[in-house]
Protein backbone atom coordinates (compact mmCIF):
# COMPACT_ATOMS: atom_id res chain seq x y z
CA UNK A 1 0.00 0.00 0.00
CA UNK A 2 2.63 2.53 0.61
CA UNK A 3 4.34 1.74 -2.47
CA UNK A 4 1.07 2.35 -4.45
CA UNK A 5 0.19 5.46 -2.67
CA UNK A 6 4.22 6.68 -3.67
CA UNK A 7 3.92 6.09 -7.22
CA UNK A 8 0.12 6.55 -8.06
CA UNK A 9 0.94 9.35 -6.16
CA UNK A 10 -1.83 9.62 -3.46
CA UNK A 11 0.17 11.78 -1.29
CA UNK A 12 -2.88 11.73 1.71
CA UNK A 13 -3.70 8.14 0.84
CA UNK A 14 0.20 7.85 1.52
CA UNK A 15 -0.01 9.61 5.22
CA UNK A 16 -2.79 7.28 6.03
CA UNK A 17 -0.94 4.24 4.90
CA UNK A 18 2.03 5.67 6.69
CA UNK A 19 0.38 6.12 10.09
CA UNK A 20 -1.06 2.41 10.30
CA UNK A 21 2.21 1.18 9.34
CA UNK A 22 3.75 2.78 12.28
CA UNK A 23 1.08 1.73 14.88
CA UNK A 24 1.88 -1.93 13.02
CA UNK A 25 5.31 -1.72 13.70
CA UNK A 26 5.04 -0.36 17.63
CA UNK A 27 2.41 -3.33 18.48
CA UNK A 28 3.42 -5.93 16.73
CA UNK A 29 6.41 -7.15 19.30
CA UNK A 30 4.30 -6.92 22.10
CA UNK A 31 0.45 -8.05 21.04
CA UNK A 32 1.95 -10.58 18.24
CA UNK A 33 5.79 -11.39 19.18
CA UNK A 34 5.46 -14.61 17.07
CA UNK A 35 4.56 -12.61 13.83
CA UNK A 36 7.86 -10.36 14.58
CA UNK A 37 9.72 -13.40 14.73
CA UNK A 38 8.34 -14.95 11.38
CA UNK A 39 8.95 -11.31 9.43
CA UNK A 40 12.62 -11.25 10.61
CA UNK A 41 13.03 -14.74 9.46
CA UNK A 42 12.00 -14.07 6.02
CA UNK A 43 14.24 -10.99 5.38
CA UNK A 44 11.31 -8.44 6.76
CA UNK A 45 12.84 -7.17 10.07
CA UNK A 46 12.50 -4.04 12.20
CA UNK A 47 15.08 -1.82 10.37
CA UNK A 48 14.11 -3.01 6.95
CA UNK A 49 10.28 -2.24 7.47
CA UNK A 50 11.42 1.15 8.29
CA UNK A 51 13.77 1.53 5.30
CA UNK A 52 10.58 0.36 3.11
CA UNK A 53 8.70 2.89 4.55
CA UNK A 54 11.42 5.83 3.77
CA UNK A 55 12.04 4.55 0.64
CA UNK A 56 7.97 4.98 -0.53
CA UNK A 57 8.61 8.26 0.81
CA UNK A 58 11.55 9.12 -1.30
CA UNK A 59 9.24 7.76 -4.18
CA UNK A 60 6.65 10.02 -3.45
CA UNK A 61 8.33 13.09 -3.34
CA UNK A 62 9.95 11.74 -6.29
CA UNK A 63 7.29 11.53 -8.08
CA UNK A 64 5.42 14.92 -6.93
CA UNK A 65 8.29 17.24 -7.22
CA UNK A 66 10.97 15.48 -9.33
CA UNK A 67 14.31 14.41 -9.20
CA UNK A 68 15.66 18.01 -9.76
CA UNK A 69 13.91 19.35 -6.81
CA UNK A 70 16.46 20.70 -4.92
CA UNK A 71 13.84 20.05 -2.20
CA UNK A 72 14.12 16.18 -2.77
CA UNK A 73 18.25 15.89 -3.51
CA UNK A 74 18.01 17.17 0.37
CA UNK A 75 15.21 14.85 1.18
CA UNK A 76 17.67 12.12 0.30
CA UNK A 77 20.49 13.14 2.00
CA UNK A 78 18.95 13.53 5.24
CA UNK A 79 17.42 10.34 5.65
CA UNK A 80 20.74 8.78 4.45
CA UNK A 81 23.05 10.81 7.03
CA UNK A 82 20.17 9.91 9.63
CA UNK A 83 20.70 6.00 9.11
CA UNK A 84 24.73 6.99 9.96
CA UNK A 85 24.10 8.82 12.62
CA UNK A 86 21.49 6.39 14.42
CA UNK A 87 24.58 3.43 13.62
CA UNK A 88 26.96 5.20 15.56
CA UNK A 89 24.60 5.72 18.26
CA UNK A 90 23.41 2.05 17.88
CA UNK A 91 27.18 1.12 17.69
CA UNK A 92 28.07 3.14 21.43
CA UNK A 93 24.54 1.65 22.78
CA UNK A 94 26.15 -2.21 21.85
CA UNK A 95 29.22 -1.66 23.28
CA UNK A 96 27.74 0.16 26.74
CA UNK A 97 25.44 -2.73 26.87
CA UNK A 98 28.48 -5.21 26.71
CA UNK A 99 30.61 -3.55 28.93
CA UNK A 100 28.43 -2.54 31.38
CA UNK A 101 25.08 -5.15 31.42
CA UNK A 102 27.10 -8.51 29.76
CA UNK A 103 30.15 -8.48 32.24
CA UNK A 104 32.05 -12.06 32.13
CA UNK A 105 31.58 -12.14 35.99
CA UNK A 106 27.87 -11.04 37.34
CA UNK A 107 27.96 -10.81 41.40
CA UNK A 108 26.33 -9.88 44.53
CA UNK A 109 27.73 -9.47 47.88
CA UNK A 110 31.45 -9.40 45.86
CA UNK A 111 33.05 -5.95 46.15
CA UNK A 112 33.52 -4.45 42.75
CA UNK A 113 34.37 -1.03 44.38
CA UNK A 114 37.98 -1.15 42.24
CA UNK A 115 36.34 -1.74 39.12
CA UNK A 116 34.75 1.62 39.46
CA UNK A 117 31.49 0.10 37.40
CA UNK A 118 29.81 3.29 36.29
CA UNK A 119 25.63 3.58 36.58
CA UNK A 120 24.28 2.61 32.75
CA UNK A 121 23.20 5.47 30.42
CA UNK A 122 19.19 6.20 30.05
CA UNK A 123 17.19 3.77 28.68
CA UNK A 124 15.75 6.23 26.17
CA UNK A 125 19.48 6.37 24.88
CA UNK A 126 20.63 2.22 24.69
CA UNK A 127 17.42 0.65 25.02
CA UNK A 128 16.56 -1.96 21.89
CA UNK A 129 20.14 -0.78 21.14
CA UNK A 130 18.68 1.82 18.97
CA UNK A 131 15.29 0.69 17.76
CA UNK A 132 13.63 3.36 19.33
CA UNK A 133 15.42 5.86 17.62
CA UNK A 134 14.39 4.17 14.52
CA UNK A 135 11.25 6.09 15.19
CA UNK A 136 12.72 9.23 14.62
CA UNK A 137 12.06 8.99 10.73
CA UNK A 138 8.73 9.95 11.29
CA UNK A 139 9.88 13.20 11.16
CA UNK A 140 11.10 13.26 7.78
CA UNK A 141 8.25 10.71 6.53
CA UNK A 142 5.81 12.94 7.72
CA UNK A 143 7.33 15.92 6.81
CA UNK A 144 7.68 14.73 3.40
CA UNK A 145 4.16 13.07 2.76
CA UNK A 146 2.16 16.44 4.48
CA UNK A 147 4.42 18.64 2.47
CA UNK A 148 4.24 17.14 -0.48
CA UNK A 149 0.07 16.63 -0.07
CA UNK A 150 -0.05 20.23 1.31
CA UNK A 151 2.24 22.30 -1.18
CA UNK A 152 4.84 22.68 1.67
CA UNK A 153 8.08 20.47 0.26
CA UNK A 154 10.52 21.71 2.92
CA UNK A 155 8.53 20.13 5.41
CA UNK A 156 10.43 16.65 4.83
CA UNK A 157 13.70 18.51 4.82
CA UNK A 158 13.21 20.11 8.08
CA UNK A 159 12.03 16.57 9.75
CA UNK A 160 15.02 15.12 8.86
CA UNK A 161 17.06 18.14 10.06
CA UNK A 162 15.05 17.57 13.31
CA UNK A 163 15.72 13.73 13.68
CA UNK A 164 19.14 14.22 12.99
CA UNK A 165 19.77 16.83 15.72
CA UNK A 166 17.71 14.77 18.11
CA UNK A 167 19.96 11.11 16.84
CA UNK A 168 23.15 13.78 17.43
CA UNK A 169 21.84 14.37 20.37
CA UNK A 170 21.57 10.92 21.53
CA UNK A 171 25.53 10.55 20.69
CA UNK A 172 26.81 13.71 22.29
CA UNK A 173 25.35 12.18 25.56
CA UNK A 174 26.38 8.60 24.96
CA UNK A 175 30.22 9.55 24.73
CA UNK A 176 30.82 10.22 28.70
CA UNK A 177 29.01 6.91 29.38
CA UNK A 178 31.21 5.35 27.06
CA UNK A 179 34.60 6.84 27.75
CA UNK A 180 33.45 6.21 31.66
CA UNK A 181 33.26 2.52 30.49
CA UNK A 182 35.55 1.96 28.10
CA UNK A 183 38.00 0.64 30.93
CA UNK A 184 35.45 -2.69 31.44
CA UNK A 185 36.11 -3.82 27.75
CA UNK A 186 39.27 -5.60 29.24
CA UNK A 187 37.36 -8.98 30.24
CA UNK A 188 40.25 -10.46 31.64
CA UNK A 189 40.66 -7.81 34.29
CA UNK A 190 37.45 -7.93 35.16
CA UNK A 191 37.32 -11.73 35.91
CA UNK A 192 41.04 -11.37 37.66
CA UNK A 193 39.12 -8.66 39.88
CA UNK A 194 36.79 -10.72 41.12
CA UNK A 195 39.36 -13.92 41.15
CA UNK A 196 40.97 -12.29 44.01
CA UNK A 197 38.05 -11.17 45.89
CA UNK A 198 36.98 -14.21 46.25
CA UNK A 199 40.05 -15.70 46.66
CA UNK A 200 40.62 -13.48 49.55
CA UNK A 201 36.63 -14.60 51.01
CA UNK A 202 38.54 -18.37 50.89
CA UNK A 203 35.32 -20.49 49.97
CA UNK A 204 34.77 -23.43 51.61
CA UNK A 205 31.62 -24.71 50.32
CA UNK A 206 30.03 -24.17 47.14
CA UNK A 207 25.73 -24.36 45.65
CA UNK A 208 26.34 -24.47 42.35
CA UNK A 209 23.38 -23.93 40.19
CA UNK A 210 22.08 -23.75 36.86
CA UNK A 211 18.85 -23.48 34.81
CA UNK A 212 15.54 -21.69 33.12
CA UNK A 213 15.37 -18.07 35.20
CA UNK A 214 12.16 -19.90 36.56
CA UNK A 215 13.76 -22.21 38.18
CA UNK A 216 15.65 -19.94 40.69
CA UNK A 217 13.66 -21.11 43.57
CA UNK A 218 15.52 -24.50 43.47
CA UNK A 219 18.66 -22.66 44.59
CA UNK A 220 16.93 -20.20 46.67
CA UNK A 221 15.75 -23.07 49.04
CA UNK A 222 19.20 -23.57 50.05
CA UNK A 223 20.73 -20.10 51.03
CA UNK A 224 19.69 -19.29 54.26
CA UNK A 225 20.78 -23.24 55.45
CA UNK A 226 23.70 -22.26 53.53
CA UNK A 227 24.36 -19.32 55.54
CA UNK A 228 24.02 -21.17 58.81
CA UNK A 229 26.60 -24.10 58.26
CA UNK A 230 30.63 -23.76 59.64
CA UNK A 231 31.83 -23.39 56.45
CA UNK A 232 32.34 -20.27 54.10
CA UNK A 233 29.88 -20.72 51.42
CA UNK A 234 29.61 -19.14 48.06
CA UNK A 235 26.89 -19.47 45.74
CA UNK A 236 27.95 -20.25 42.17
CA UNK A 237 25.42 -19.91 39.22
CA UNK A 238 25.60 -19.59 35.24
CA UNK A 239 22.89 -17.91 33.96
CA UNK A 240 23.35 -13.92 33.67
CA UNK A 241 19.52 -13.04 34.71
CA UNK A 242 19.95 -15.58 38.06
CA UNK A 243 21.20 -13.37 39.70
CA UNK A 244 18.18 -11.27 39.83
CA UNK A 245 16.25 -13.93 40.36
CA UNK A 246 17.41 -15.74 43.08
CA UNK A 247 16.00 -14.75 46.71
CA UNK A 248 17.60 -12.69 49.39
CA UNK A 249 21.18 -13.85 50.84
CA UNK A 250 24.17 -12.53 52.40
CA UNK A 251 26.22 -15.08 50.96
CA UNK A 252 28.70 -14.28 48.28
CA UNK A 253 27.28 -14.98 44.69
CA UNK A 254 29.05 -15.35 41.29
CA UNK A 255 27.50 -15.87 38.01
CA UNK A 256 29.96 -17.28 35.40
CA UNK A 257 28.40 -17.73 32.11
CA UNK A 258 30.75 -19.08 30.19
CA UNK A 259 32.39 -22.57 30.61
CA UNK A 260 35.75 -21.74 29.72
CA UNK A 261 35.70 -18.77 32.34
CA UNK A 262 34.53 -21.04 35.04
CA UNK A 263 37.06 -24.21 34.68
CA UNK A 264 39.75 -21.02 34.58
CA UNK A 265 38.34 -19.67 38.00
CA UNK A 266 41.10 -19.84 40.59
CA UNK A 267 38.98 -18.49 43.24
CA UNK A 268 36.78 -21.53 43.31
CA UNK A 269 40.28 -23.71 44.30
CA UNK A 270 39.61 -23.71 48.06
CA UNK A 271 35.96 -25.50 47.43
CA UNK A 272 36.22 -29.15 48.56
CA UNK A 273 32.67 -29.83 49.09
CA UNK A 274 30.49 -28.55 45.94
CA UNK A 275 26.19 -28.74 46.03
CA UNK A 276 24.17 -29.26 43.15
CA UNK A 277 20.29 -28.57 43.29
CA UNK A 278 19.42 -29.65 39.82
CA UNK A 279 20.56 -32.37 37.54
CA UNK A 280 21.18 -30.33 34.26
CA UNK A 281 24.15 -30.17 31.77
CA UNK A 282 25.88 -27.71 32.71
CA UNK A 283 27.08 -29.46 35.70
CA UNK A 284 29.36 -31.19 33.85
CA UNK A 285 31.63 -28.01 34.20
CA UNK A 286 31.84 -27.56 37.74
CA UNK A 287 31.86 -31.49 38.03
CA UNK A 288 35.27 -31.44 36.36
CA UNK A 289 37.23 -29.42 38.44
CA UNK A 290 39.68 -31.06 40.74
CA UNK A 291 39.85 -30.75 44.19
CA UNK A 292 36.29 -30.83 45.89
CA UNK A 293 33.56 -33.67 46.10
CA UNK A 294 30.62 -33.30 44.36
CA UNK A 295 26.98 -33.73 46.63
CA UNK A 296 23.47 -33.85 45.01
CA UNK A 297 20.69 -32.34 47.14
CA UNK A 298 17.94 -32.00 44.61
CA UNK A 299 15.52 -29.09 45.53
CA UNK A 300 13.18 -31.07 48.19
CA UNK A 301 12.22 -35.09 48.06
CA UNK A 302 9.47 -36.31 46.50
CA UNK A 303 8.40 -39.92 44.71
CA UNK A 304 8.69 -38.27 41.05
CA UNK A 305 11.39 -39.83 39.16
CA UNK A 306 12.82 -36.77 39.31
CA UNK A 307 14.00 -37.23 43.05
CA UNK A 308 15.84 -40.82 41.62
CA UNK A 309 17.66 -39.93 38.63
CA UNK A 310 20.06 -42.34 36.73
CA UNK A 311 22.81 -39.10 36.13
CA UNK A 312 22.70 -38.50 39.67
CA UNK A 313 25.40 -41.74 39.60
CA UNK A 314 28.06 -38.74 38.71
CA UNK A 315 28.06 -37.48 42.15
CA UNK A 316 30.44 -38.23 44.81
CA UNK A 317 27.77 -38.33 47.60
CA UNK A 318 23.54 -38.31 47.36
CA UNK A 319 22.48 -36.35 50.31
CA UNK A 320 18.15 -37.01 50.83
CA UNK A 321 16.17 -36.06 53.83
CA UNK A 322 15.27 -39.61 55.56
CA UNK A 323 15.29 -43.48 54.84
CA UNK A 324 12.79 -42.61 51.99
CA UNK A 325 15.01 -41.22 49.81
CA UNK A 326 17.26 -44.06 50.15
CA UNK A 327 15.36 -46.45 49.66
CA UNK A 328 13.95 -44.94 46.32
CA UNK A 329 17.70 -45.30 45.20
CA UNK A 330 18.09 -48.68 46.25
CA UNK A 331 14.39 -49.70 44.79
CA UNK A 332 15.52 -48.08 41.21
CA UNK A 333 18.57 -49.47 40.78
CA UNK A 334 19.70 -46.55 39.08
CA UNK A 335 23.49 -47.00 39.53
CA UNK A 336 23.69 -44.76 42.73
CA UNK A 337 25.41 -47.33 45.29
CA UNK A 338 23.67 -47.40 49.31
CA UNK A 339 27.20 -46.27 50.58
CA UNK A 340 27.53 -43.17 48.84
CA UNK A 341 23.16 -41.86 49.88
CA UNK A 342 23.28 -40.32 53.40
CA UNK A 343 19.86 -38.86 55.30
CA UNK A 344 20.52 -35.18 56.28
CA UNK A 345 17.41 -34.00 56.85
CA UNK A 346 15.12 -31.06 55.29
CA UNK A 347 16.71 -27.56 57.46
CA UNK A 348 14.08 -25.60 55.47
CA UNK A 349 11.33 -27.17 57.42
CA UNK A 350 11.98 -25.30 60.82
CA UNK A 351 9.54 -22.49 60.13
CA UNK A 352 6.86 -24.89 59.70
CA UNK A 353 4.17 -24.46 62.28
CA UNK A 354 2.65 -28.11 63.79
CA UNK A 355 -0.46 -26.11 65.57
CA UNK A 356 -3.97 -25.62 62.85
CA UNK A 357 -4.55 -22.09 62.68
CA UNK A 358 -7.90 -22.68 64.15
CA UNK A 359 -10.79 -20.17 63.21
CA UNK A 360 -14.48 -20.46 62.21
CA UNK A 361 -13.64 -21.14 58.96
CA UNK A 362 -11.37 -23.95 57.50
CA UNK A 363 -8.85 -23.15 55.29
CA UNK A 364 -7.26 -25.58 52.51
CA UNK A 365 -4.12 -25.11 50.33
CA UNK A 366 -4.17 -26.23 46.81
CA UNK A 367 -0.95 -26.43 45.44
CA UNK A 368 -0.96 -28.71 42.45
CA UNK A 369 3.00 -29.35 40.88
CA UNK A 370 3.44 -28.66 37.36
CA UNK A 371 3.12 -31.01 34.07
CA UNK A 372 6.79 -32.20 34.10
CA UNK A 373 8.36 -33.17 31.11
CA UNK A 374 6.28 -35.96 30.09
CA UNK A 375 2.75 -36.56 29.41
CA UNK A 376 2.46 -39.72 30.90
CA UNK A 377 3.15 -40.11 34.40
CA UNK A 378 0.18 -38.31 35.99
CA UNK A 379 1.71 -35.88 38.13
CA UNK A 380 -0.25 -33.20 38.31
CA UNK A 381 -3.98 -32.42 38.49
CA UNK A 382 -4.47 -29.13 37.52
CA UNK A 383 -5.21 -30.27 34.03
CA UNK A 384 -7.90 -32.58 34.60
CA UNK A 385 -8.69 -32.32 37.99
CA UNK A 386 -7.83 -28.70 39.06
CA UNK A 387 -10.52 -26.06 38.18
CA UNK A 388 -13.06 -29.14 39.67
CA UNK A 389 -11.50 -29.21 43.00
CA UNK A 390 -11.32 -25.26 43.15
CA UNK A 391 -14.94 -25.52 42.17
CA UNK A 392 -16.00 -28.47 45.13
CA UNK A 393 -14.05 -26.47 47.42
CA UNK A 394 -15.34 -23.02 46.85
CA UNK A 395 -19.31 -25.16 46.70
CA UNK A 396 -18.26 -26.17 50.28
CA UNK A 397 -17.55 -22.83 52.18
CA UNK A 398 -13.93 -23.61 52.80
CA UNK A 399 -10.98 -20.81 52.29
CA UNK A 400 -9.07 -21.66 49.54
CA UNK A 401 -5.56 -20.85 49.12
CA UNK A 402 -4.45 -21.65 45.60
CA UNK A 403 -0.08 -22.14 44.83
CA UNK A 404 0.58 -23.79 41.91
CA UNK A 405 4.02 -24.93 41.17
CA UNK A 406 6.30 -22.12 39.23
CA UNK A 407 6.68 -24.00 36.43
CA UNK A 408 3.13 -24.41 35.99
CA UNK A 409 2.18 -23.88 31.96
CA UNK A 410 5.76 -23.95 31.03
CA UNK A 411 5.58 -26.80 28.96
CA UNK A 412 1.97 -27.73 28.27
CA UNK A 413 -0.64 -25.49 27.30
CA UNK A 414 -3.47 -27.35 29.11
CA UNK A 415 -2.00 -26.85 32.17
CA UNK A 416 -1.63 -23.39 31.47
CA UNK A 417 -5.43 -23.01 30.65
CA UNK A 418 -6.25 -25.14 33.82
CA UNK A 419 -4.37 -22.18 35.60
CA UNK A 420 -5.69 -19.74 33.83
CA UNK A 421 -9.71 -21.16 35.25
CA UNK A 422 -8.57 -21.65 38.58
CA UNK A 423 -7.41 -18.06 39.04
CA UNK A 424 -10.94 -16.51 36.97
CA UNK A 425 -12.95 -18.46 39.79
CA UNK A 426 -10.76 -17.58 42.82
CA UNK A 427 -10.81 -13.39 41.55
CA UNK A 428 -14.87 -14.03 40.99
CA UNK A 429 -15.39 -15.71 44.68
CA UNK A 430 -14.11 -13.08 46.59
CA UNK A 431 -11.52 -11.53 48.61
CA UNK A 432 -11.62 -14.19 51.83
CA UNK A 433 -9.53 -16.29 49.05
CA UNK A 434 -6.09 -16.20 47.97
CA UNK A 435 -4.10 -17.05 44.82
CA UNK A 436 -0.45 -17.26 45.30
CA UNK A 437 1.88 -16.82 42.36
CA UNK A 438 4.81 -15.24 43.23
CA UNK A 439 7.69 -16.34 45.84
CA UNK A 440 5.89 -14.37 48.46
CA UNK A 441 4.25 -15.47 50.40
CA UNK A 442 6.33 -18.46 50.89
CA UNK A 443 4.85 -21.81 50.14
CA UNK A 444 5.57 -22.51 54.08
CA UNK A 445 3.73 -19.57 55.22
CA UNK A 446 0.59 -20.74 53.52
CA UNK A 447 1.27 -24.30 54.84
CA UNK A 448 1.29 -22.27 58.18
CA UNK A 449 -1.92 -21.01 57.17
CA UNK A 450 -3.85 -23.95 56.20
CA UNK A 451 -5.92 -26.47 58.00
CA UNK A 452 -5.96 -29.48 55.04
CA UNK A 453 -3.40 -29.62 52.05
CA UNK A 454 -4.28 -30.77 48.28
CA UNK A 455 -1.42 -31.44 46.58
CA UNK A 456 0.31 -34.01 43.85
CA UNK A 457 2.69 -36.23 44.09
CA UNK A 458 5.63 -34.10 44.85
CA UNK A 459 8.01 -32.52 47.28
CA UNK A 460 5.19 -30.63 48.73
CA UNK A 461 3.52 -33.73 50.41
CA UNK A 462 6.84 -34.57 51.96
CA UNK A 463 7.37 -31.31 53.18
CA UNK A 464 3.44 -30.20 54.82
CA UNK A 465 4.19 -34.07 56.81
CA UNK A 466 6.67 -31.45 58.79
CA UNK A 467 3.08 -29.61 60.03
CA UNK A 468 1.73 -32.77 60.74
CA UNK A 469 -1.74 -31.36 59.66
CA UNK A 470 -3.81 -33.90 57.13
CA UNK A 471 -3.28 -33.78 53.89
CA UNK A 472 -4.81 -34.94 50.40
CA UNK A 473 -2.91 -36.62 47.58
CA UNK A 474 -4.70 -36.43 43.90
CA UNK A 475 -4.90 -40.17 42.17
CA UNK A 476 -5.08 -37.96 38.88
CA UNK A 477 -4.77 -41.60 37.04
CA UNK A 478 -7.79 -43.78 39.28
CA UNK A 479 -5.34 -46.43 40.31
CA UNK A 480 -6.03 -48.83 42.92
CA UNK A 481 -5.36 -47.24 47.02
CA UNK A 482 -3.14 -50.42 47.61
CA UNK A 483 -1.16 -49.87 44.16
CA UNK A 484 -1.02 -45.95 44.79
CA UNK A 485 0.12 -46.22 48.02
CA UNK A 486 2.83 -49.26 47.43
CA UNK A 487 3.90 -46.61 44.25
CA UNK A 488 4.26 -43.53 45.82
CA UNK A 489 4.80 -43.64 49.39
CA UNK A 490 4.67 -40.35 50.82
CA UNK A 491 1.06 -40.85 50.27
CA UNK A 492 0.96 -43.97 52.61
CA UNK A 493 -0.67 -41.28 55.38
CA UNK A 494 -2.64 -39.59 52.80
CA UNK A 495 -6.29 -39.09 52.05
CA UNK A 496 -6.66 -40.19 48.18
CA UNK A 497 -8.81 -38.07 45.98
CA UNK A 498 -9.92 -39.56 42.59
CA UNK A 499 -10.66 -37.80 39.54
CA UNK A 500 -14.28 -37.63 39.82
CA UNK A 501 -14.01 -36.10 43.61
CA UNK A 502 -16.30 -38.50 44.76
CA UNK A 503 -13.70 -38.47 48.10
CA UNK A 504 -13.78 -35.21 48.79
CA UNK A 505 -17.12 -34.13 50.49
CA UNK A 506 -16.25 -36.77 53.45
CA UNK A 507 -12.67 -35.36 54.06
CA UNK A 508 -14.11 -31.64 54.14
CA UNK A 509 -16.04 -33.47 57.17
CA UNK A 510 -13.03 -35.40 58.56
CA UNK A 511 -11.78 -31.22 59.27
CA UNK A 512 -14.90 -30.72 61.62
CA UNK A 513 -14.23 -33.85 63.42
CA UNK A 514 -12.46 -33.88 67.10
CA UNK A 515 -10.77 -36.93 66.60
CA UNK A 516 -7.99 -36.93 63.87
CA UNK A 517 -7.54 -40.48 63.27
CA UNK A 518 -4.51 -40.36 60.82
CA UNK A 519 -2.49 -38.63 63.18
CA UNK A 520 -0.70 -41.50 63.92
CA UNK A 521 0.24 -42.36 60.67
CA UNK A 522 1.56 -39.22 59.45
CA UNK A 523 3.76 -38.84 62.71
CA UNK A 524 5.28 -42.53 61.58
CA UNK A 525 5.62 -41.47 57.92
CA UNK A 526 7.42 -37.91 58.69
CA UNK A 527 10.48 -39.71 60.53
CA UNK A 528 10.58 -42.04 57.19
CA UNK A 529 10.31 -39.58 54.81
CA UNK A 530 12.35 -36.47 56.53
CA UNK A 531 14.27 -38.44 59.25
CA UNK A 532 14.16 -38.16 63.04
CA UNK A 533 13.18 -35.12 64.93
CA UNK A 534 16.71 -35.13 66.93
CA UNK A 535 19.35 -34.55 66.29
CA UNK A 536 17.39 -31.71 64.44
CA UNK A 537 17.73 -31.12 60.59
CA UNK A 538 20.53 -28.09 60.69
CA UNK A 539 22.55 -30.11 62.99
CA UNK A 540 22.74 -33.40 60.91
CA UNK A 541 23.09 -31.43 58.06
CA UNK A 542 25.93 -29.27 59.30
CA UNK A 543 27.71 -32.73 60.71
CA UNK A 544 27.08 -33.94 57.00
CA UNK A 545 29.42 -31.09 55.18
CA UNK A 546 32.22 -30.77 58.19
CA UNK A 547 32.72 -34.69 57.50
CA UNK A 548 32.60 -34.24 53.99
CA UNK A 549 34.61 -31.16 53.62
CA UNK A 550 37.33 -33.09 56.30
CA UNK A 551 37.06 -36.20 54.05
CA UNK A 552 37.78 -33.81 50.96
CA UNK A 553 40.49 -31.73 52.48
CA UNK A 554 42.49 -35.03 53.74
CA UNK A 555 42.26 -35.99 49.89
CA UNK A 556 43.28 -33.23 48.29
CA UNK A 557 46.60 -33.64 50.63
CA UNK A 558 47.55 -37.11 49.78
CA UNK A 559 47.53 -36.20 46.06
CA UNK A 560 49.71 -32.94 46.36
Amino acid sequence: MLMVTALWPLPWAFVVVALVSYAADNQTPRVAPALNDILSKVHLGTTLRFVIRETATLLLAVRVLGADSSWFIALAAGVFLLHGARSVQTTLAFHLNRWINVLPVVTRNVDLTALRIPPPPPAALVSYRGARLLYLDILPVGGAAVGVAAGVPWLGVAGAALALAVCAGAVVALLPHFRRAAALRDRDQVIAHVDEQVRAYDPEVALYFSGSLDSAYQASMWLNTLARIDRRAIVVLRERGMVDKLGPTTLPVICIPSGTDLMNFRGLDSVRVTLFASNVGKNIHMLRLPGHLSVFIGHGDSDKEASFNPFTKVYDKVWVAGQAGRDRYIKAQVGVRDEDVDEVGRPQLAGISTTRPGGQQQTVLYAPTWEGWQDDLFHTSIITMGPKIVKALLKSGVRVIYKPHPLTGHRDPAAATGHKKIMSMLASAGGKHKSVTGPEPHLYECFNEADLLISDISSVVADFLASGKPYVVTNVAGRPEEEFKERYPSADAAYLLGPALRELPEIIAELERPEDTMAGARRKLKTYLLGPDQPDAMTRFNTAVNALYDQATAKASNQA
